[in-house]
């Protein structure tokens, strides 16, 4: 995390020395579909997996001078696994499903010499949700779970998207939602 946050810093301190395009206006409004690489959320040792899925939606809200844009906006996150143990007679499932639902800011760097491309860096309020489920064959057991570990989380992160054409981007998107990387698709509304 220290290592990104330096990154995204690093990032920004170079942005305003570059020459001035922009692809990102107060104007815009973009939705974005991606699936999520790496995760503290479970590891890649279970029964079953269904990688970090995330949706998302800014849309710009001032102008920072001729430095950026500054954007507001939702998350919504999902990422689900499960285990599945059997020995003689007795079998368990496990299933952990994990939801992000967030509040997002963001800034736009304008002065990229790439009009095709919109680097960004942000915050992220959020709550995170976990529900949890256990069953097994012995009958002491059976059906028990619900919401553990429900919290609250603020988190960075830092991206760019790179504009195919006018209203179509592929992004990717470092931080701490559903996964560490997010790659996926958006679209100006």
């Amino acid at each position: 995390m220290k290592k990104l946050f330096y990154l995204i810093f690093s990032l920004g301190l170079l942005i305003p020395f570059l020459g001035h395009a922009q692809s990102f206006t107060k104007s815009d409004k973009v939705a974005s579909l991606g699936i999520g690489v790496g995760s503290s959320l479970g590891s890649f040792d279970y029964s079953s997996q269904i990688p970090g899925i995330s949706l998302m939606y800014e849309q710009g809200i001032a102008e920072a001078g001729d430095v950026g844009v500054i954007s507001l906006g939702g998350y919504l996150g999902y990422k689900s696994f499960g285990y599945e143990t059997s020995s003689g007679g007795f079998t368990a499932k496990s299933k952990w499903n994990y939801t992000i639902i967030g509040a997002r800011g963001a800034f736009h760097f304008s002065k990229i010499p790439n009009e095709k491309l919109d680097v960004y860096a942000g915050l992220m309020a959020s709550f995170n949700l976990l529900n949890y489920s256990y069953e097994d064959n012995s009958g002491m057991n059976t059906g028990s779970g619900g919401n553990f570990g429900n919290t609250a989380g603020l988190t960075i992160f830092g991206g760019a998207r790179y504009y195919f054409s006018e209203k179509v981007a592929g992004f990717a998107e470092l931080g701490y939602g559903i996964a560490f990387l997010n790659l996926g698709i958006s679209v100006k509304l």
